[in-house]
């Protein structure tokens, strides 16, 4: 049983410490965050990508003078249930606000309701959790047409620099896609900080949530996927490794490493859904430095983190992704509700030995989907090809994300 006295107890403590944060550089979602009484604003995102940090930048900028902070992974808070709700709820109305911030409150059962309750009130919530299908699936149930989700993700480039105090070039790009976007390593570039987030990602955000008892089984096929970004995975080829037997096992450890923020997972664009799922995934992780911390391989696979990286900013723009597969492939098609929009190559360098492969791919696909216009995302190279009125542009990776797409 958690008190009101406890809960007024944590309320002020949490409140010095967060009120007291380093709002770091103020992120790009902020201005979409809705702000709406009656309604919940939920942010998801991988664990310590910045949620709360951003909750505090929504409270500076649009509710300087009230508001309440929670963070219900408190120790202090260990063993909360449905009936401490109660008195949480008779705290929030003696300091008299209507803006609540909430971090992780789905480890509480019957959240939900909780939240529908203060809805009715004429509540302005925000809520921040790093599993989007327990979020989701409440959501779904108590929560249907009174909430609005956003997705953040670790920094972008454009956050990167800002964070760096640097300007975009090759160079400041090279060093993003070595330490990628997470805050609070950029800040101590302290390498074992990743692998512990990894360790704290397998443990909290699946492993207890899911009441996995084989952590070890799932740690490795972690770091197998997270080491083999822009390959092909499937779940009938991988089952038996890693003393997983069975390939429904393997395609549950997908959904609750893509849920957790962790491991993103590309399909084969097909108009036929079976055939869709039939075929094997592209496998991308959702932070570089993570990856660059936790793999094990120790070739320099230029090519897949620069494709990886493609993906991050198609992914952080809200684009549906796929991989087209003919002849050739192409490693990206972003669609709008199914509908093909933009063809994407990646490749580190184009040379003699790849030029054709690279190009007929994209060629066949642009033909496929009838565009005229495709992009080969590169290193530092820069070029057009043209073909019976196709134009294939190959573009800088940095110029491309700081030109194009902003």
């Amino acid at each position: 049983m958690i008190t009101q006295q406890i809960f007024a107890s944590v309320i002020d403590s949490q409140q010095v410490g967060y009120t007291a944060k380093n709002t770091s550089i103020e992120r790009e979602l902020l201005p979409q965050i809705p702000q709406a009484r009656g309604f919940v604003s939920i942010i998801t995102g991988l664990r310590r990508c910045g949620k709360s940090t951003l909750q505090l930048q929504v409270k500076n900028h649009f509710f300087p003078k009230e508001g309440l902070f929670l963070n219900f992974e408190d120790p202090r808070l260990a063993g909360i249930v449905t009936n401490d709700l109660e008195r949480l709820y008779s705290e929030i109305i003696a300091r008299k606000t209507k803006v609540l911030f909430f971090d992780e409150i789905q480890i509480v059962e019957g959240w939900e309701i909780f939240v529908n309750m203060l809805l009715r009130e004429n509540f302005l919530i925000y809520i921040t959790g790093s599993n989007a299908s327990l979020l989701s699936k409440e959501l779904g149930t108590h929560l249907t047409g009174r909430h609005f989700s956003t997705e953040l993700f670790p920094f972008s480039y454009k956050e990167f620099l800002q964070f760096k105090k640097s300007k975009p070039s090759e160079e400041t790009f090279k060093t993003y896609t070595q330490k990628g976007g997470m805050p609070d390593y950029l800040r101590t570039n302290y390498n074992k900080y990743l692998n512990d987030l990894l360790d704290d990602i397998i443990i909290r955000d699946i492993a207890i949530r899911h009441n996995i008892r084989d952590v070890n089984s799932l740690r490795q096929l972690t770091v197998y996927l997270l080491s083999n970004i822009g390959n092909l995975a499937s779940a009938n080829k991988l089952k038996g490794m890693f003393g997983i037997k069975s390939s429904t096992t393997i395609l549950d450890y997908f959904s609750y490493l893509k849920d957790a923020y962790l491991i993103e997972f590309v399909p084969l664009f097909d108009y036929s859904l079976k055939k869709q799922i039939r075929n094997p995934l592209k496998i991308y992780v959702i932070d570089l430095g993570i990856y660059h911390q936790n793999k094990i391989i120790f070739s320099k696979n230029e090519g897949h983190i620069l494709e990886n990286l493609v993906y991050l900013h198609l992914r952080r723009i809200g684009n549906e992704i796929f991989y087209f597969q003919g002849k050739g492939e192409c490693d990206f098609i972003t669609a709008e509700r199914g509908i093909p929009q933009e063809l994407y190559q990646v490749c580190s360098e184009i040379n003699s030995l790849n030029i054709e492969r690279e190009v007929n791919g994209l060629f066949e696909a642009m033909k496929f989907f009838n565009k005229k216009e495709a992009y080969i995302i590169t290193q530092s190279q820069t070029d057009n090809f043209k073909k019976d009125n196709l134009c294939i542009k190959v573009i800088p990776a940095w110029q491309w994300i700081t030109d194009y797409l902003q």
